[in-house]
């Protein structure tokens, strides 16, 4: 029975910063061990190292070489390293950005070798990351590169609020140079594919927002709603999907319309997740839709301003776990409905989120 709990690896981001404490506070809580197998990448004299800092109390650990060797019922952490690292407690190094890179580099070959069933990342860098050599923006570029995908779906979640970008990490000068029709229309499809299968909504009402202020005001103030998004929202409508839009962002978010769609569809970083974190920060999910795996990770970053005062608020971290054992278990769910159509379709399996509020909350939270 043990062989068939998902298996979730977890890498283990900055070393420097508030990732480890964020782990190991929310592994602390023994009930987690029903729903998965945490596998941690990392090294066993770091995780102690954090151990200490976090102050988790009974808190054990299974180290091992690879995953061969890994015990149910356990947290695991799998050594990718043997050597003793520096470790520079709330700063930008390269050596953080080396050893976030090397654990994440090994998650990702278990990832590929089917060895896990999926992935969350702590937070890195993205300075310490290039310091090291690391040549992607950050997380979600690499993996889609790394599954061969040409384009997945940042989507940030919280609940019943999920927001998806078009563009991710550019500067907002080549934001209008990237949106067009067939990008917006690949993303509404990603989103509607990944709200039907990952989150068990049997048809997906979305919203389309428009990229210009007053998206556009009929090509008053910028033409790309008329050119690009438009059109790109009616050849979704024509394939089956609920797309409406493009909605005007300010007044959107403002007047709670957004309460009413399952999906959002941003244009930029910013225009999205701005209204996000004001709505949820903390307990947002980061999910990478689109590829052939599950990957979450928290909505904040490495916090070095508060990297090692065991202040950190593990919430988010708790909330993308049992958001990557959910979604594991909705496309399992989904796989075998499709594969014996006789069976009754109902809700998702997943009951995982209403442990989620009976779990204690750390007693020192500070927001990040």
């Amino acid at each position: 029975m043990e062989q068939s709990k998902i298996k979730i690896g977890i890498s283990t981001g900055d070393i420097n910063g508030v990732g480890l404490e964020v782990i190991l506070k929310t592994l602390s809580d023994d009930r987690i061990l029903e729903y998965c197998t945490p596998i941690i990448y990392s090294s066993s004299k770091v995780v102690s190292y954090h151990k200490n800092i976090a102050q988790v109390e009974g808190f054990s650990f299974n180290g091992t070489k690879n995953i061969s060797q890994i015990k149910p019922k356990v947290v695991n952490v799998i050594n990718c390293w043997q050597e003793n690292v520096n470790i520079k407690i709330g700063t930008i190094s390269e050596v953080g950005g080396q050893y976030a890179l090397i654990s994440l580099e090994r998650a990702v070959q278990d990832l590929k070798a089917g060895h896990i069933d999926g992935l969350v990342t702590a937070p890195i860098h993205k300075k310490a990351m290039q310091l090291a050599g690391f040549e992607d923006v950050g997380h979600t570029e690499y993996i889609t590169k790394a599954f061969d995908v040409k384009e997945s779906l940042m989507l940030l979640v919280n609940d019943d609020l999920r927001v998806g970008l078009v563009t991710n990490h550019i500067p907002i000068r080549r934001v209008a140079q990237k949106v067009n029709t067939r990008l917006v229309l690949k993303k509404i499809e990603i989103m509607e594919k990944t709200l039907r299968v990952d989150f068990g909504i049997n048809k997906p009402k979305i919203a389309v927002l428009g990229l210009n202020p007053h998206a556009g005001d009929d090509g008053l103030i910028g033409d790309e709603e008329l050119k690009q998004i438009i059109p790109a929202v009616e050849q979704a409508k024509d394939k089956g999907i609920v797309a409406i839009g493009p909605y005007s962002a300010d007044g959107f978010f403002g007047s709670g319309q957004y309460k009413a769609f399952d999906g959002i569809l941003a244009m930029y970083h910013d225009q999205g997740l701005v209204a996000f974190k004001a709505l949820s920060f903390g307990s947002g999910v980061n999910y990478t839709a689109g590829l052939p795996i599950v990957r979450t990770s928290p909505d904040h970053g490495t916090a070095f301003d508060i990297a090692g005062q065991n202040t950190a608020d593990p919430s988010s971290f708790r909330k993308a776990l049992f958001q990557a054992i959910d979604v594991v278990k909705n496309r399992r769910n989904y796989a075998e409905m499709h594969a014996n159509p006789l069976r009754r379709k109902g809700a998702p399996v997943s009951q995982v989120d209403e442990d989620i509020s009976n779990m204690p909350d750390d007693t020192n939270k500070s927001v990040l």
